[in-house]
């Protein structure tokens, strides 16, 4: 595939490009900072552009600007953050958007080079790829958890989205109409206080906090 890369810790960039390259990867820019990391995505459109959060010029969030930025000129560039941050503001943005080709890693609980790869990979296929840390992080709400408030009919229905079944595919496996699934669903989404952004991506948020409260219990 191909790879823009941008991080400004030099050691970790050129550890990262001489991976990508061993494994047969084209890494078309290594930068260091986020004006240049959206200049080589728009003179390169790579498959991947693989972001730091906090970078030049202002050390704040100037990596997740950058990917909002990319996601909204360049939809057809895939967005991998790795980072020892996760800055909701623009997190919450970013996840919640088109949820395809995007993925958050947090750098300090990537123990296997193959998990980076794999991640990388589905987020180039068009997939996605998230830290369960990072949506916790992202969900959190002081320790209590939001499920709680679900009634069981809510908890069927998100149940059903988390093994992957459509809206239609619901109704017929609950026996309920599609217009009582969509209310349903938009129940699950406000108690899990998700931003109210495209259906498509609320679900995927919901269905992820999901998966981390079953594995979680």
């Amino acid at each position: 595939m191909r790879v823009i890369l941008t991080d400004d810790a030099t050691l970790l960039r050129e550890g990262l490009v001489r991976l990508l390259a061993e494994e047969g990867h084209e890494v078309l820019a290594a930068v260091g900072d986020a004006p240049s990391l959206l200049a080589e995505v728009d003179r390169h459109r790579p498959d991947v552009a693989v972001v730091d959060v906090r970078m030049p010029p202002t050390h704040t969030d100037d990596g997740l600007r950058a990917a909002l930025e990319i996601r909204e000129r360049f939809p057809e560039v895939g967005v991998l953050v790795l980072s020892q941050y996760v800055e909701k503001r623009y997190a919450v943005e970013l996840l919640t958007g088109d949820s395809a080709r995007v993925g958050y890693l947090l750098k300090d609980r990537v123990v296997q080079v193959d998990e980076f790869l794999d991640a990388l990979q589905r987020v180039a296929g068009g997939g996605v790829a998230f830290d369960p840390e990072v949506v916790r992080r992202l969900l959190s709400t002081g320790g209590r958890d939001p499920l709680a408030d679900l009634t069981p009919r809510e908890r069927d229905v998100l149940e059903q989205m988390a093994q992957g079944r459509t809206n239609a595919g619901v109704a017929a496996n609950l026996h309920i109409s599609q217009s009582a699934v969509e209310k349903h669903a938009n129940a699950i989404f406000d108690k899990l206080a998700l931003p109210r952004t495209t259906g498509y991506s609320r679900r995927v948020l919901a269905v992820l906090h999901y998966l981390e409260s079953s594995n979680g219990a």
